[in-house]
């Protein structure tokens, strides 16, 4: 484990070095364990906080904003227009075109919102996230649903080819259904691993015995009444809408991820 928390701390300093604007004014601080170090680096940069506002994307994160000196503002409290310069934030398991899967630490529809309102979304991860296809060791998808239509929505990602979705539960099964920071429950719904592109360009058909291509099966979960956010992150990166006239995107521009020898690996979004 001192390994991973070293590889975590490497990554996050390579991503903030790299990415921290100097005259930042509005910095996403995503959430999980990650993300640890993404603060400790930005304090360590040595650079004046003072004029810099921090957009968490839920409780944990803002208490580590907090406790750091720095400035929380909750997003819903941003002046309107304002653009995020960076959003900083984990991943659950990333794949080769930087498509991700958030949502085990329940914080998901804060993470987008975030991502999607910053000019460029980093993601800061270890080793193991790191995969050819989502899926492949992350097996679910998390996906926030309003209470009322939680069994409604399990049937419907059965329908989509999801074996045994399930509602997340509190560690303690006594306390119920785990609820995230807007009140609703969580639903973990298995699926084969994931189509890219590239596999749809070669010939593999999304959706054919449960295997979708990713932002297939995203749209699809997203149209489903009762979802309020799916915890795939894909499609646009920043800096491609903004080139479409939009703001932000759900995708990483680049990824950062700390190796077990000590050194980071760099990926970069295709233009």
């Amino acid at each position: 484990m001192a390994d991973v928390e070293a590889a975590k701390r490497a990554a996050a300093q390579t991503a903030v070095a790299n990415h921290y604007p100097k005259d930042a004014r509005w910095v996403g601080i995503g959430s999980g364990s990650t993300i640890v170090y993404v603060v400790e680096a930005i304090k360590a940069l040595g650079v004046d906080t003072s004029a810099t506002r921090y957009v968490p994307t839920g409780y944990q994160s803002r208490q580590l904003v907090v406790g750091a000196g720095l400035t929380a503002v909750e997003f819903d409290a941003l002046p309107a227009g304002t653009v995020l310069d960076v959003a900083f934030d984990g991943a659950d398991e990333v794949d080769d075109d930087l498509n991700c899967i958030k949502g085990g630490g329940a914080c998901l529809f804060q993470e987008k919102i975030v991502a999607m309102q910053a000019k460029e979304f980093i993601c800061v991860a270890d080793s193991r996230k790191l995969q050819s296809r989502l899926l492949t060791n992350w097996k679910y998808v998390p996906i926030e649903v309003a209470p009322m239509a939680a069994y409604r929505v399990l049937n419907k990602l059965k329908e989509l080819g999801s074996v045994d979705p399930i509602i997340r539960t509190n560690l303690d099964p006594k306390e119920g259904p785990r609820k995230t920071d807007q009140d609703f429950f969580l639903i973990d719904a298995p699926f084969p691993i994931m189509l890219t592109q590239s596999d749809i360009v070669a010939g593999k058909v999304s959706g054919k015995d449960g295997a979708w291509e990713v932002n297939d099966l995203s749209k699809k979960i997203k149209e489903i009444v009762g979802v309020l956010e799916v915890g795939i992150f894909s499609g646009l990166t920043g800096p491609q809408a903004s080139a479409a006239g939009g703001i932000g995107g759900q995708r990483p521009v680049a990824a950062y991820f700390g190796m077990p020898d000590g050194s980071v690996s760099v990926r970069k979004a295709s233009s």
